[in-house]
C-alpha cells in the first residue's frame, strides 16, 4: 500500500472511520456484545434501541454529566447513515419494523481490535527444542 491509498482508506473506509469515531469505545463494545458475541445477523429496531438505551443509562449514571445525551434511536440511525456505514438498516419483507445488521467493515474493525488483546502463545516445547538445537553435539 502506498501513501495515497492509505489516505483514501482513512478518509473513506467505514472500518477506519469507526476506529477514529469520537465514541468508538461505545460503538465497538455495543456492536461486539450485541451482534458478534451472540452471533446474530439481524436485530429489530425496538430490541436494539432498548439494549442501547440500557447501556447508555448505565454509562451516563456513572458520570457527573451525561456522556451520551441523545436517545438510543438517534445513535442507531447515525451509525447506519451513509456517512458512517457501521450498521445497515433495512425493512424485511412483510415486516413494518426496521432491522439492523452489522456491516462487513464493522466486523473487520471489531476483529482487528479483538486481535490486539490476544497474547501470542509460544509453547515451552518449541523453545526447549530451539535450545537443544543450539547445544553443541556431544562426542
Amino acid at each position: 500500500m502506498d501513501y495515497r491509498e492509505l489516505v483514501a482508506l482513512r478518509q473513506h473506509h467505514p472500518a477506519w472511520r469507526l476506529l477514529r469515531a469520537d465514541h468508538a469505545p461505545l460503538i465497538v463494545s455495543f456492536l461486539q456484545r450485541t451482534f458478534v458475541e451472540p452471533n446474530l445477523r439481524s436485530v429489530g429496531e425496538h430490541s436494539l434501541a432498548s439494549r442501547l438505551d440500557d447501556l447508555l443509562y448505565h454509562l451516563n449514571r456513572d458520570s457527573d454529566e451525561p456522556l451520551f445525551p441523545r436517545p438510543a434511536a438517534e445513535y442507531l440511525d447515525h451509525w447506519a447513515d451513509n456517512a458512517n456505514g457501521w450498521l445497515r438498516k433495512y425493512y424485511p419483507p412483510d415486516d413494518d419494523e426496521a432491522h439492523f445488521e452489522l456491516t462487513a467493515a464493522s466486523e473487520q474493525a471489531i476483529e482487528w481490535l479483538a486481535s490486539l488483546g490476544k497474547r501470542q502463545f509460544v509453547g515451552t516445547e518449541s523453545r526447549l527444542l530451539a535450545v537443544v538445537e543450539l547445544l553443541p553435539a556431544s562426542p
